[in-house]
Parts: C-alpha cells; sequence; structure tokens
C-alpha cells in the first residue's frame, strides 16, 4: 500500500509536471510541405462467403522463419547516463500496490505458431458477435464465447480466387479492426516482390459478419520501399496507416496514407492517398495513426493525428512527442495536407534499452534475452472523444534503470485545439521487466494496460494493470492482474518478442477490454502460443 506521506509527495511531483509537461511547445511548421500522391487499386474485387472458402492450412517448413523487421534510423547518440535518484524519469511507478484490477472475463487460447515463424505480431479485435486475432501468418474467428468458427487459416486465405501478391503469397505483419462506425471488418497484411514492387492487401467485410462475403483490395505502396510495420486506424473519413519505409540499401523514412474508406464500404474502386515523408525529415519513423473508440465523433472535418516519440539521444531537446495532422480531400485529393509537427515536451525518459540490440529482456533457464522493441511506440493509438474533451493514449517501453524495462504511457489531450500531456507514467512497481504494451480507455475513462512481464525468475507471461479515472493522474493504482502465467522461455536466436499486442475496447458496452499477446507455455525454441482475454471496470456502465 502507499503510504500517506508517500502519497502526498507523489501528487506533488504529479502535479508539478503536469504544470511543466502540459505547456506545449510551438508547432514546428516544416516549410518544405510534402506532396500527396494519389494512387488507385492494382485490382479490387468481392469475395465469396468466407465460411465457404476452405482455409488454406498452415504449415510451418522445415526451419524457423523470421519475419523481417529493420530498426529504425533514428540518429542514435550514446546511452544517457543512470541517476540513482530516479531524477531521469520522474514519473516513474516503482512501488507495488494492493490488487484490485478485475479478473477475466473471457480467457481462450488464440492462434499458436502453426506456421512456423517469429514473431507473432499478435493483434486482435472484437464486435458484437465475434473476435478476430491474426497473427503471423494466420488467423481466426471465434464467437465471444470463445468457441471457434473459422480457421485457424493462413491470412491470404481472404485472397483466394483474387489473383496477384494477395493471393500466391502469405507475408505478415497483419493488422485485424473492427469498424464500429459501419458495422464492418478490416484486414490487411503487405506482400512483397522484393525490390520491385510493395503492396498493402486490404479486405473490408461486406456485413458485420466475418463469415460472409469480403470487398478484397491490392494497393501498390511503392516501386522502391517496403512498408514495413504497417499500422491502422479507423476515421470517419478514412482508414490511415503508417509505415516505416525500407529500400534495398537501408532506410527509407516514414510513409504516411489514407484510404477511400466510403467506398471501400461499398466495395467500389478506392483512392489512396500517400505522402513519403524522408525528404520532409528523414529521423521521422514509428509514428502511429490514431484509432477512434467509442460513439461520439470527432470534431467535423478533424484531421487524422500521427504521433511518434523522440528521445533527446537521438537529438532532440528535451524528450518529446510529435503530432502531425492528416488531412485528407477524397473530391481533391492532391490537396491534401500532411502537416506539423506540435511538439510536446515530456517527462524525461531512456528509450535506449540494451543498445536497441535483440537480446534484452531476461528469461528464466537461459542466457538468449527477447527484444524489447524499445524505438517506438506501441499499438495502438487510441482517439476517444468525451464531449469536454479529446483524448490520445499511448505507450512505449523504456529503460528505467541498468537495462530494466518499464512502460511509459500517455493520455494527450485535445490533440485538434491546444495539445498537452494531460497525464504520463512509467510503471515498473518491481524488478520484473514489462514491455510490449498496449493501451486503451473506456466510455467512463477508466484506462488499461496490458504487457508482457519477465525476468531471470519468472517466465514472459500476459498480464494487465489499470486505473480509474478518479484515481490520481499518471498512476496505475489499481495493481496488476495476471491474464495467463508463462511456462517457458523462448531460446531462439532470433530473440524476436512481440513485435506488438492489442488492447481493444467492446462496442457492444464501450466498457470491456479484450487483450491478446503471446506467451510460452514450455521452453522452446520458437513454440510461442497466444492468449485472449477480456475483463471490465465495474464503475464502467456504458
Amino acid at each position: 500500500m502507499i503510504t500517506i506521506k508517500r502519497h502526498v509527495i507523489i501528487l506533488f511531483v504529479i502535479g508539478f509536471l503536469a504544470a511543466l509537461f502540459s505547456v506545449q511547445s510551438e508547432a514546428k511548421e516544416l516549410s518544405a510541405q510534402p506532396r500527396p500522391v494519389v494512387v488507385h487499386p492494382v485490382k479490387n474485387d468481392v469475395s465469396r462467403e468466407l465460411r465457404n472458402i476452405k482455409p488454406i492450412p498452415p504449415s510451418p517448413g522445415a526451419e524457423v522463419r523470421e519475419i523481417p523487421l529493420h530498426p529504425l534510423d533514428k540518429p542514435k547518440g550514446p546511452k544517457a547516463p543512470l541517476i540513482e535518484d530516479r531524477i531521469m524519469d520522474p514519473v516513474v511507478q516503482d512501488w507495488p500496490v494492493e490488487v484490485t484490477m478485475p479478473s477475466t472475463i473471457r480467457n481462450f487460447e488464440g492462434v499458436s505458431n502453426v506456421n512456423g515463424v517469429l514473431p507473432p505480431d499478435t493483434n486482435g479485435d472484437v464486435g458484437p458477435n465475434h473476435y478476430i486475432q491474426m497473427v503471423n501468418l494466420s488467423f481466426a474467428i471465434w464467437d465471444k464465447s470463445g468457441n471457434l468458427l473459422y480457421g485457424p487459416a493462413n491470412n491470404n486465405t481472404l485472397w483466394s480466387g483474387f489473383g496477384g501478391l494477395c493471393e500466391t503469397g502469405n507475408y505478415g505483419d497483419p493488422i485485424v479492426l473492427y469498424d464500429h462506425l459501419a458495422d464492418r471488418w478490416i484486414m490487411s497484411q503487405f506482400a512483397l516482390n522484393f525490390y520491385t514492387d510493395f503492396h498493402q492487401c486490404i479486405a473490408v467485410s461486406q456485413t458485420g459478419d466475418p463469415t460472409g462475403a469480403w470487398y478484397r483490395y491490392d494497393f501498390l505502396i511503392s516501386n522502391s520501399k517496403m512498408n514495413d510495420y504497417p499500422k491502422i486506424g479507423v476515421w470517419p473519413d478514412g482508414y490511415y496507416m503508417a509505415v516505416n519505409q525500407f529500400t534495398n540499401i537501408g532506410w527509407g523514412g516514414q510513409g504516411v496514407v489514407a484510404f477511400e474508406r466510403d467506398k471501400m464500404l461499398l466495395g467500389l474502386p478506392a483512392q489512396m492517398v500517400y505522402f513519403d515523408l524522408y525528404a520532409l525529415d528523414s529521423n521521422l519513423g514509428g509514428m502511429l495513426p490514431s484509432d477512434l473508440d467509442g460513439a461520439a465523433l470527432p470534431p467535423v472535418n478533424s484531421p487524422n493525428y500521427f504521433v511518434q516519440f523522440d528521445d533527446n539521444a537521438w537529438g532532440y531537446s528535451p524528450d518529446q512527442l510529435q503530432i502531425w495532422e492528416f488531412h485528407v480531400d477524397w473530391a481533391t485529393p492532391a490537396n491534401s495536407t500532411f502537416t506539423g509537427p506540435a511538439l510536446l515536451a515530456t517527462a524525461p525518459f531512456d528509450s535506449n534499452m540494451c543498445g536497441y540490440n535483440r537480446n534484452c529482456i531476461t528469461q528464466p533457464g537461459t542466457t538468449r534475452r527477447v527484444d524489447a522493441l524499445s524505438d517506438r511506440l506501441m499499438y495502438r493509438l487510441q482517439y476517444r472523444n468525451f464531449g469536454t474533451h479529446e483524448s490520445l493514449v499511448t505507450n512505449h517501453t523504456v529503460d528505467v534503470g541498468a537495462d530494466h524495462a518499464g512502460i511509459r504511457w500517455y493520455e494527450i489531450q485535445d490533440p485538434g485545439g491546444v495539445p498537452s500531456i494531460y497525464q504520463q507514467g512509467t510503471y515498473s512497481p518491481d524488478a520484473n521487466h514489462r514491455w510490449m504494451g498496449s493501451a486503451a480507455m473506456d466510455s467512463a475513462g477508466n484506462m488499461a494496460l496490458g504487457f508482457s512481464a519477465s525476468s531471470t525468475a519468472l517466465f514472459p507471461s500476459i498480464r494487465y494493470t489499470g486505473r480509474l479515472a478518479s484515481d490520481p493522474p499518471g498512476t496505475m493504482p489499481q495493481g496488476e492482474a495476471v491474464l495467463k502465467a508463462g511456462g517457458g522461455s523462448q531460446t531462439h536466436s532470433a530473440s524476436r518478442w512481440g513485435d506488438y499486442s492489442m488492447m481493444a475496447v467492446d462496442p457492444t458496452d464501450d466498457c470491456t477490454f479484450w487483450y491478446t499477446t503471446e506467451y510460452y507455455s514450455v521452453t522452446s525454441s520458437a513454440g510461442w502460443r497466444t492468449r485472449i482475454g477480456s475483463f471490465m471496470f465495474p464503475s464502467c456502465t456504458g
């Protein structure tokens, strides 16, 4: 429990930091604004009903295959010095609290490593009647009681009979989202003909039933730059995507994309507006697009927000968040703009876990460590309009001292007005590593944070913490619950973990959180499994 004296000190520090860091840095409008590129799909069609398409069965190869992930080309300086009294991270929550987190409502197995690949790239979303999970390189559909309805099937099953790379290849980095505004599902992965063309395959369900027919699209993103680590957000005027781009010789800059949602919901030929930001600022990278939750829409004509963090060791001062605005104009796409950034100073942090090397997070019974992936924000960048204010929620992994991983999380308010960091904290209550997080808020303003936890004495496990809207700002005082205890360590030399996880909110009640990520039941080279669990705070009533 927190002592009264310590609680008072914490509230004072949080209040001081809130005053300090809610001051918006002057927006830095870069003079050479990027030019939009307008693209039409290589092909689009409508599928047969998925329930009538034979699943392409996953088939692992003789050896584990690694899905590529390239490090961001940040101007990394020397590792920041450790400061014993934690001044380096003044918002770290490094004390345990009484566990009052709600237990899980549903808790069932997701897709395992049926394709023989690393890492899983686990993500999933929930609708009124279904839960869909995608991993590398398969997906499955359940009802909300955890009964399997379809799969596991190769992700390219969705493009059976479509033709081209979307059908013939099964490449990975998948994303699934439920578009609650239209009662539709979106499923996507990239398709790569290396060094000649790089595609994004997107499917939108024809109805709210994901076992029905799908509208299918193949968009050519680039002829020369790989669209790595694609992350997608739902917005009223489009589906927005951020990609980290790479050429055959190295870093290719941040790419941002808007897809014409209204046309895709009808299965019509749809436009894509793309900005290549390399010439604007080659240090941009690791952005996330905002992803809308809740019934309240953003104000009319609001842009989609793209956010990344900057470590002061990368040449920025101070540590900060960048907020960019993507205004798409579907009537005249050439008038679309990508502008910014607004710069928000954060509480100091150190993102340099293990020199950004993958062999980082400790596990029991092995010298092999796994990747912290601490150079980028973790999915999602959730958006909510509470009426009195708008909020963005996100997180990333930081070093709280001596390569000990904790999770820095943020709530940014009023991104479309005068954005500010309303609250922030670093969750690290004990000696265990915590990383690969995903955060979201429910309709009552309560927040949940799911993550992986590990140490030399704790097998990598799935846990979650949270805060009530009434809790002191900058804290996760509801304790920590276990969604799935790990039973083994990963020993593969690739050291891959993640590369992301996903916390979603049930649109039916706008209260129930659904979280999914990976774990190991026994120690093995690459025998990862995934788990899907739901929970809710009793104070949220929808």
